[in-house]
This record gives structure tokens, sequence and C-alpha cells, in this order.
């Protein structure tokens, strides 16, 4: 009894965050939607892995429910929206382009059948019979026409009635023809879902566009649209099909598995996000969200391998935490020598992100010969420069009269006033200083005026201003002086910082919102003007959280992941 109070209290004491950390968690991956959705979406059984597929959808659980199947030797499927569609080799097209034409009417034979079997058995007796299922009921259907008149032709010599589908219908057919093989229509409630394989293979993959993936898939019509595609696959899998395209198959397995850890993480915020909730899904693949290829392609260095499994395996349901929260865990190839604050990147409060506070680093540069982002040169005329920001909406029509970079106390550039010649500016932020100006990282010098070398420098503050020019050290302790003269410690609490303009605000907040308050980032100002302006930098991504160069490095070094994440993120843990 005691052993049980004990343990009770252990598990009481464990956060509630999340439900489990054993991998069953489902994941919804979009692999085509937006403007990126399809017209037809194709799927191939990668051989050895399974052959046939199962038709059907998934529930709210994002369990499968099976309707109907095809024969194991039904290797290759097309998923074709219900309009009239041609297909011409592989070439599938909505309006004609020579080849056949899967039509959006056909003849509607018989309906109310209790089982896929019983249906099919029927639409055999049929030339190009199929069945449908339509709201919940089976219905034995026969051809595909483009005209209504063509359909109720047909319809006479089959003793049937024309039939249609709702905008949001799907049809299965076989790859490279005409045929349906089986149509989907749930309305705008259900979506199509293919499981691939009828034959209990035990391990499952399907190529779709060039890679392949575990797991089944979801075809929707959003809205009546094109075919929004989505993978559904055990969260563990997932993180199998990130882990070795956002970091090199070939690196050591400590810094595998701190890409492991922080996927885990991102995904688990993003899941629980509704980041993707418009088109229905958890995650992109892309880096929007996370590189995800699956099981990769057929190239040995683009693919999954015995090592990134390792590393997913070995930390299987082990996430970053901090007090007590899983952590949007960040992440970018290399941050030229050093990461930086949300604030001053995003203007995100640390109060959100207290794990993102940025961090000098010491390591990444052991990686230099191996990253070809840890020197960089960008150069433009002074005329160069003016027409690349025209052409972004800024009006440099009167020319660059000079560009002032101010920099952070880590030495990134957070804010870049450009001055025009007829003397009005644009204050660019780090969200877009990378692409206005064709950088790879907000780490860099233009014209070689770096901070320390002085030239034309001025400060802004930094921390809790004072006289104007210096600045306090946010961390540290202050003395206090009263009003009779004696002197007392104190630290920021209870401590007011007066700005220039007159404004009072707690210093506190000063310091942990990253400023004074104001719009106006602090740190060292440089100044540069010429005919031209070179940018030479370091780093390549958005600077914030975990450098993955930089993890390689301490990993080679012998830092353990453990020790890798809390080094880039302070603060966090990993359970």
């Amino acid at each position: 009894m005691q052993f049980a109070a004990v343990l009770l209290a252990v598990v009481l004491a464990l956060p509630t965050v999340l439900a489990a950390g054993s991998g069953g968690e489902m994941v919804r991956v979009g692999l085509a939607y937006g403007s990126g959705a399809l017209v037809n979406a194709n799927l191939e059984n990668n051989t050895g892995y399974g052959s046939g597929y199962r038709m059907g959808y998934f529930d709210d659980g994002l369990d499968f429910v099976e309707l109907a199947r095809t024969d194991e030797d039904e290797t290759q499927i097309t998923m074709v929206k219900t309009q009239n569609t041609w297909v011409n080799g592989t070439s599938y097209s909505t309006s004609d382009n020579g080849g056949e034409a899967i039509g959006c009417y056909h003849v509607l034979v018989e309906s109310g059948y209790r089982s896929y079997e019983q249906a099919a058995a029927d639409a055999q007796e049929y030339r190009d019979g199929f069945v449908a299922w339509i709201d919940g009921d089976y219905q034995v259907r026969a051809g595909s026409y483009t005209s209504r008149q063509e359909a109720e032709d047909a319809a006479q010599s089959l003793g049937g009635t024309v039939a249609g589908t709702s905008s949001y219908a799907v049809n299965v057919t076989r790859t490279g023809t005409a045929e349906i093989l089986f149509q989907f229509d749930g309305g705008d409630a259900l979506a199509l879902g293919v499981m691939p394989d009828v034959t209990g293979a035990d391990a499952v993959r399907t190529w779709f566009k060039g890679y392949r993936y575990c797991g089944g898939f979801r075809y929707e019509r959003i809205g009546g649209g094109d075919l929004t595609v989505v993978n559904i696959v055990d969260l563990e899998t997932y993180i199998k099909g990130v882990v070795p395209y956002e970091m090199s198959n070939s690196w050591p397995l400590e810094a595998l598995k701190v890409q492991a850890v922080c996927a885990r993480s991102y995904a688990y915020i993003n899941i629980h996000s509704g980041k993707h909730t418009s088109y229905h899904f958890d995650v992109c693949n892309t880096t929007d969200c996370q590189a995800y290829y699956g099981a990769g392609t057929n190239s040995s260095s683009y693919q999954a391998n015995e090592r990134t499994d390792q590393a997913v395996d070995e930390t299987a349901g082990e996430y970053a935490w901090y007090d007590g929260q899983v952590i949007e865990a960040f992440y970018s190839s290399s941050h030229g020598g050093a990461s930086e604050s949300v604030y001053n990147v995003w203007g995100s409060s640390l109060e959100q992100y207290p794990y993102l506070c940025g961090v000098e680093d010491p390591y990444e540069a052991d990686m230099a010969s191996q990253n070809s982002y840890s020197s960089w040169t960008v150069s433009y005329t002074s005329s160069e420069l003016a027409q690349r920001l025209q052409a972004r909406g800024y009006n440099a029509s009167s020319g660059i009269a000079s560009l002032t970079l101010t920099y952070s106390d880590l030495g990134n550039v957070i804010q870049v006033r450009v001055t025009y010649g007829n003397g009005e500016s644009n204050d660019l932020k780090p969200t877009s200083i990378r692409s206005v100006f064709g950088v790879s990282s907000i780490r860099f010098t233009v014209n070689g005026q770096s901070v320390s070398s002085g030239a034309g420098t001025s400060s802004s503050g930094g921390g809790l201003t004072a006289n104007g020019s210096a600045s306090l050290d946010s961390q540290g302790t202050y003395t206090v002086i009263s009003g009779s003269g004696s002197l007392s410690q104190a630290g920021l609490d209870g401590l007011y910082a007066i700005s220039g303009s007159g404004s009072i605000n707690p210093a506190e907040d000063t310091v942990s919102s990253g400023g004074s308050g104001t719009d106006t980032p602090t740190g060292t100002q440089v100044t540069v003007s010429g005919s031209s302006y070179i940018f030479q930098g370091s780093g390549n991504g958005h600077q914030l959280g975990l450098s993955q160069y930089g993890a390689r490095a301490m990993a080679e070094r012998g830092f353990t992941y453990e020790e890798i994440i809390e080094f880039y993120y302070p603060g966090t843990y990993v359970r």
C-alpha cells in the first residue's frame, strides 16, 4: 500500500499536457493542398511492401472504415474528382486532351445493396459497371458520360436512370485508363480514404509523387475543389519520415536524436494548435512546418535508414519541456555564431517563449568546412539594391543614401533602416531582412563595417539604458540610493525605468520585452553608404532555437542529445 501511494503521488505529479508518449497518436500530414491541390492523384504499391488497395473513410478517431477493396494485382490506382476529365497516358486534364473521357454522368442500375461484395458481383454483369457508395448506399452504376444526353440514351438501353454525384465525390480509377473501380460520395461530411494493401503485409509503403509513404491516404474536395491529399500515419512513423530530410542520415546518432526530439515536440504543438485547420490536417510536409517525405526515394542519401530509425526508436515518446509544457522547438540549419531572441526576430514575448532567448554558439564553427553557409557574400551596386527594393514595393526611386544596421548584444542584425536619397526611410525587421536583401541569415556585416570596427557606430541602448548611451546588465543586481542617501541592493523587481521620452515602465517589463517598450529595437548601430553594398555573413535560417550544424558539432564533441537540446533551448529538459 505504501508503494502504491508513492507511485500514485509520482503519477499525479507528472504534467498532464500529453495524453501519452507511446507514439499511438495519429497525425494528418498535408501532401497536396491549397494552390497545390490536384485534379488527379496517383498511388502505386512499393514492390515487396504490400499490394492492392482498400477504400473507405477515416472516422473522427482516424480509424479506417473499409467499404470496398481491389484485388491484390491492382497495384496502381488514380483518384480523380468527379468532373469531366480526360486521361491520355499519364496526362489528366479537365479539358479534352485527346484521351479517354471519365465523364461525370452515369447510369444508376440498382441500389440498396447490403454489402460491397453483393454490389460488385452484379456490377460485373454490365459493360463499364462499377460499385458506388453514395451517402451510405451501395449502388451499381455503369458508364461515364460527358453529357447528360449521352447518359440518358444509355439509360434507356440499360433500363436505369441518369445519376451524378455531389461536388465532393471522388472516382477511384485504374491508372492511365478511364475505368472506374469505385466511386465515393460522402458529401461534405466524409472524404475518401485509401489504405494500401489487401494481403496483410507487415510493412506497407506506397509511392506518391516520387516518395514512399507509410500509412493511409485521404482525398478531400474542400469546397468542391481539387483533391487535397493527406497522409494519415502514427506519430512515431511520421517522425521517422521527418528526421532524414531535416538532417543528413549520415550524421552522428546523438545529433539525429536531437532532431527526433525537436521534430516530435514541434509536431505535437502543431497537432494541437490548429495551424492548418482550414485544410483539415495537422502539419504540412514542407519546411513551412517540417520537411516530411516518408521512407523517401530510392536514393540512399535521401531516405530513412537504420540510423535515422534508431534515433527515433531510442527517443520514442520523448519531448523537450519547459516548466511542464512541451516547447515549440523551432530550429534551422545554422546560426553563424549565435541564435537570437524571439522578441528581436518575430516580436513575440519572451514570456511565451522563454527558451528562445538566444545563445552564443561556440560549437558551430567546428563545421565550417562542412557547412556551405558558414561564409557567404551577397553584393549589389547602389542602383541594383534600389531596384531590388522597388520590386518589393518600397519607394526607392530616389536611390539609396545609407543603411543603418542595428545589432543585438548577440551580434545579429535585428533592424535595417534604409534611408533614401529624398530623406525618407523604411525600417526592415528580421522577418523581411532576409528576403528583401537576399541574404541567408541575419548575421552579417555590410561593406565590412562591423560593430567592433567602430565605423559609424552608435548605441541605442540595451536592457536598461543609462545616461542615454550605456546599458545596464539585465541579469545584474543594482544599487538603489534612497532620498536620505542610504544605499541598498535590489534586483529588477520593484524598479522602474524612465525612457528618453519620459515614459515610465516597470524595469522587469522593460527587460523581458527585449527593449524599451517601443517598436525601436535596442542595440548598437552601424551606418554604411557608398556606390555598392557588400553583405558578408554566416548562417542559414531564422536564427531561433536549435542550430542543426551546431548540434552535429556538439555530438561530435561527445555531448548527449539531452545536453544539446538544453544548450540551445535554455531552461528546458527532455522527458
